[in-house]
């Protein structure tokens, strides 16, 4: 694969991630149950 090609991949790949991550805060619950996991870590 050409760069060019394997970086445009990476920037959509980068973009899908946040853009999922953004959407997951529009949920507060979730944001609540992944932070008590986390707590819950520790």
């Amino acid at each position: 694969m050409k760069t060019a090609t394997r970086r445009w991949l990476g920037g959509v790949a980068a973009v899908a991630v946040l853009a999922a991550v953004f959407a997951s805060y529009l949920q507060p619950e979730l944001v609540v149950e992944l932070a008590t996991q986390v707590w819950n870590c520790f």
